[in-house]
């Protein structure tokens, strides 16, 4: 079989090329790929060359890890049938290329244990799903403390800020400094940072990625308070100790989503209580992506883009 793929060759050097995939096994499905998001996280680092040492990592690349489609093939052992929808974190399906992420592409082949599944309603919003447990994993599990102040107004902290809500907790402030990301709040505050003059936040979650905001948000808390890094940073991090040690700083890094938190955001979703709405800004079609990649990466007013691969080959 081939498949059309996003395939980044070195840094901002990306296009639509068809590649093969490997055979499917009892274990694996053959999904095609309705509808795959562009991270502006940690695919933005590989399209730009600025992605430190990574494990698996390599170019020629096929990039992304937010994708949803069809079950077009079911190995016997997988338990599925064709014609389920389902959420798909990447693959490393393809011959010639890295499949580090591997989403971006028409058609995947995938260990059946990877994927979830998901409602065919959700449209393009099922690509949201692993952007809403990476969230959920930073906010989830026993000695967490639900954010009071994010830093960041993008897709991640919008979601932040909706399962706060969604968990019974007081609504969030949320920091924005771009005027284009301001707006979209659903029962919470977005502000200026230059207009907070709060310095008692129990927990900030920074969802900037923008490691030279520490010293700000040392600041920011009360004493015996809480940094959750909850961005990927490229450099070093560091802080002046003494206003940390002042305030008995806590730092906390918030890692991927792991299985739960996909089966857990995935229930919040279909009963009503997460909102995936108005979090894609752009959508266009597959063949676009060598454009699609810089808006998404330079526009700030591009909150999540989504490349549809329905007319894909």
């Amino acid at each position: 079989m081939q498949t059309s793929v996003v395939l980044l060759n070195g840094p901002k050097d990306l296009g639509i090329e068809v590649l093969n995939l490997t055979a499917p096994g009892p274990n694996d499905l053959v999904v095609r790929i309705a509808h795959s998001g562009i991270s502006t996280g940690t695919e933005k680092l590989f399209w730009s060359g600025q992605m430190p040492p990574f494990p698996g990592m390599g170019y020629p690349l096929v990039p992304g890890y937010e994708a949803a489609g069809e079950v077009v093939e079911a190995g016997a052992d997988t338990g599925f049938k064709t014609g389920e929808w389902v959420f798909v974190p990447g693959a490393n399906c393809f011959e010639g290329a890295f499949g580090l992420f591997g989403g971006a592409a028409s058609m995947l082949v995938t260990d059946a244990d990877r994927v979830t599944r998901i409602d065919s309603g959700l449209g393009a919003q099922g690509a949201l799903l692993a952007l809403a447990a990476t969230a959920r994993h930073a906010m989830a599990g026993m000695d967490k403390t639900v954010p009071d102040l994010i830093v960041g107004h993008g897709v991640l902290g919008r979601l932040l800020a909706r399962l706060t809500i969604a968990a019974g907790a007081p609504a969030p402030t949320v920091w924005e400094i771009d005027a284009d990301r301001m707006g979209g709040a659903e029962g919470y505050d977005v502000i200026h940072p230059d207009t907070d003059a709060r310095r008692d936040y129990a927990a900030i979650y920074d969802a900037s990625g923008n490691g030279g905001l520490l010293n700000d948000l040392v600041g920011r808390i009360a004493k015996g308070g809480e940094i959750v890094l909850a961005g990927f940073y490229t450099q070093p991090l560091q802080f002046a100790f003494p206003p940390a040690f002042m305030k008995e700083a806590r730092f906390r890094v918030a890692a991927e989503w792991d299985r739960a938190d996909l089966a857990a955001t995935r229930a919040l979703v279909e009963n009503g209580a997460l909102s995936l709405g108005g979090l894609i800004t752009h959508e266009v079609q597959a063949a676009q992506a060598t454009t699609a990649y810089v808006t998404a990466f330079e526009d700030p007013a591009c909150l999540k883009m989504i490349l549809n691969w329905e007319q894909a080959a």
